[in-house]
């Protein structure tokens, strides 16, 4: 815990002026805990017993004034303890969501959404009673014990040693008690990224599962997780409440032995009426605050086992170095020297050489597994080559600053993404709304037609995954958005799949005449799309086999005419 709170510190200390209000409200709150003790003494021995007339205007009064000040305390400590909490745990999501998208592909391909998710949604909850609650509820409760057994001791020493023996006794159970918390936290919230995760599965593949009609199956297979998740956390109950009873237990023992010894006192006449109940009343009400430090510590394994899978992720390091250069100027040239990257036994590239130039088309064809769409990630830095370099422009590719270089890269996949926003907003993702440029993009991309027949147009909302769309649709407004962000690089990966062929030889056109100035690399499977390239390279194994125009290859290589063949089909 103590690594933890470390952590912690720097972001705790910033809010200085709300801890001295909390403050303030745990001294009210602490100083009328103590007074309801005292006021008993005058109560019993001066109302009651003497009957001093003027008590029963001072002891209401009194007992109104210590409650409305407790009552001041705890709403001013609960208002800024909440605020600081809020405020470092929406702090927090953010910067774990920043963390998480500037960590290399490898890291966000290797842990599923769903336990990235659990871990920006459900573990950042958990530390929110860690960063606001913990240290001011245990100053808190810790103070009032300090100022109520202080009270006692100061009323009968010899009392209070009888009233106070046990509470060291409950110290190491409930040490045993928070290890056993803390393991059953981390499995709680593991097992909740699970069930995110079945979830997370189950809304994005909405479409196969109806077609199939395995919602049952998938529902059964929610089942096993939901339930494996409640009986983790039934565990933790089950564990977790032994603490208030056995504080109750404690408590009882304690006031058993203050009424027995305390009782003689009285009838010794060693100690007044007056001081048996405020003493009773003190010692009654410092077992609250030990109990509530027993569910208190109990509360913060939890926490810190939720601020470990926080700062597990925080801490870890991306793979892709990223450098301090920037990319001012246009991408003229992409050069592979002796590019390798092996993906566990097989290589995805081996020995890649290749020289683009400005104003050239390229397109990548070869089997499936080939290293077509790893070609293109290299590019994009999605990944780093073991052996070789990527150059751009004649500087190694991790010299430059990435922002700056996708910058100028645009990229189209066969896998479309369509946002929760307007069309526009889509189409000219990440950068301000042009609408001249947006109708242009469009109309390059052969997307007039439908975008005018939309009840807003440009500015309809997608909705999710633009199920609003059609695939041709869908991918239309993709390369739309490539030709807006006016790239000087553009990678498209079957980024015309989802198109009829008289679609596809409009946007073709359209496209050849927008980028006879840029660098196009394309990786297809139709002959119509590869065929006018001015270089085309046969890929398997990660290798580059054969390199020519449509017609070299067609003459010398026996890959690329069967390739050729198949695309024909």
């Amino acid at each position: 815990m103590k690594t933890i709170f470390k952590r912690y510190w720097p972001f705790i200390k910033e809010y200085k002026l709300e801890y001295i209000l909390v403050l303030g409200g745990i001294l009210l709150t602490v100083g009328a805990t103590t007074a309801t003790a005292h006021i008993m003494k005058p109560l019993m021995d001066d109302m009651f017993i003497a009957k001093k007339e003027e008590m029963l205007y001072f002891i209401p009064f009194g007992l109104v004034a210590i409650y409305f000040l407790k009552s001041v305390g705890r709403y001013v400590q609960s208002v800024y303890m909440n605020y600081i909490g809020q405020h470092i745990v929406t702090r927090f999501r953010e910067m774990l969501l920043e963390k998480i998208i500037s960590l290399d592909m490898t890291f966000l391909y290797l842990n599923r959404s769903g336990e990235l998710i659990s871990r920006v949604t459900n573990d950042i909850n958990r530390i929110q009673y860690f960063v606001s609650n913990m240290l001011p509820e245990l100053f808190r409760e810790s103070l009032t014990v300090v100022a109520l057994v202080g009270y006692v001791i100061y009323l009968n020493p010899t009392l209070a040693f009888y009233s106070l023996i046990v509470v060291p006794l409950i110290i190491y159970p409930l040490i045993l008690i928070a290890k056993k918390l803390k393991k059953y936290s981390h499995r709680s919230q593991a097992k909740n990224a699970d069930v995110v995760t079945r979830l997370t599965e189950v809304f994005n593949n909405s479409e196969i599962i109806k077609a199939n009609a395995t919602g049952m199956y998938e529902v059964e297979r929610f089942s096993t997780q939901n339930w494996q998740f409640f009986k983790i956390n039934m565990k933790s109950v089950y564990v977790g409440e032994i603490v208030s009873p056995l504080m109750e237990i404690v408590g009882a023992a304690g006031l058993a032995a203050v009424i027995f010894v305390g009782g003689q006192e009285v009838y010794d006449g060693k100690m007044s009426v007056g001081e048996f109940t405020a003493f009773l009343t003190a010692v009654g009400l410092v077992f609250q605050p030990v109990r509530r430090i027993g569910s208190i510590y109990s509360k913060i394994q939890d926490a810190v086992a939720a601020s470990e899978r926080v700062f597990e992720v925080l801490d870890t390091k991306s793979r892709i170095v990223d450098g301090d250069k920037l990319l001012e100027e246009d991408i003229w040239q992409v050069e592979f020297k002796n590019v390798t990257l092996k993906y566990l036994d097989a290589y995805a590239l081996k020995d890649v050489n290749i020289v683009i130039n400005r104003g050239e088309n390229i397109a990548l064809v070869g089997d499936s597994g080939g290293g077509k769409s790893t070609f293109i990630n290299m590019i994009l830095r999605f990944y780093d080559p073991e052996g070789g370099d990527v150059f751009i422009n004649n500087t190694n590719i991790k010299e430059f600053d990435e922002i700056s270089l996708k910058h100028h890269i645009s990229l189209v996949t066969q896998r479309i993404y369509i946002f929760q926003d307007t069309l526009a907003s889509n189409v000219a993702y990440g950068q301000e709304i042009n609408e001249e440029r947006v109708h242009e993009a469009l109309k390059l991309a052969d997307a007039t037609k439908f975008v005018e027949a939309l009840s807003e147009g440009i500015y309809t909302k997608m909705e999710e995954f633009g199920a609003n769309l059609s695939g041709g649709q869908r991918q239309r407004v993709a390369i739309a958005r490539a030709i807006y962000k006016h790239s000087s690089l553009l990678l498209f990966d079957e980024a015309t799949s989802a198109l009829d062929n008289e679609s596809e030889k409009r946007i073709q056109k359209a496209l050849n005449e927008y980028t006879k100035d840029k660098i196009t690399i394309t990786i297809a499977h139709r002959l119509s799309t590869i065929e006018h390239a001015d270089k085309i390279l046969v890929m398997q194994g990660g290798a580059i086999v054969a390199c020519g125009n449509h017609k070299e290859l067609l003459e010398h290589s026996e890959i690329y005419q069967r390739l050729a063949g198949e695309f024909e089909k």
